[in-house]
């Protein structure tokens, strides 16, 4: 998988589509919103409560979707210190892969690049 996910981003440019932070919202963990904050120049609680809430899962999400720190180019405001999740999208190159198919699934409606890494791993097992 890992070798299907470097190839595919050696092709893929993202900034032609962000249909990931058009359309879903990233989770933001303590150390996210401690390092974005600070990237802010706000305190952490300020933070939270101008961008984010938490979900019925008790987890820390923004408020609204497309994402607040999307641009009109695509590009991402925030991208130096932007959250775990969004670095480690479509987590296409984790090493325990098959520990996330459930989100992998998800992640194929909304980024073409993991349809075509997707795509391309059925071919190498013949499906």
């Amino acid at each position: 998988m890992q070798e299907l996910h470097e190839e595919e981003f050696e092709r893929t440019d993202c900034l032609e589509c962000a249909n990931c932070c058009k359309t879903t919202g990233p989770l933001f963990t303590p150390k996210d919103i401690e390092r974005i904050a600070k990237f802010f120049k706000m305190k952490q609680q300020q933070f939270i409560d101008t961008y984010l809430h938490l979900d019925e899962e008790n987890d820390y999400v923004l408020q609204s979707v497309p994402c607040t720190f999307l641009g009109a180019d695509n590009y991402c405001s925030i991208y130096e210190v932007r959250p775990k999740a969004c670095r480690e999208f479509p987590h296409t190159d984790r090493k325990k892969f098959q520990q996330i198919s459930n989100l992998t699934l998800k992640n194929v409606a909304i980024c073409p690049a993991a349809y075509n890494i997707v795509e391309a791993m059925k071919k190498n097992i013949n499906l």
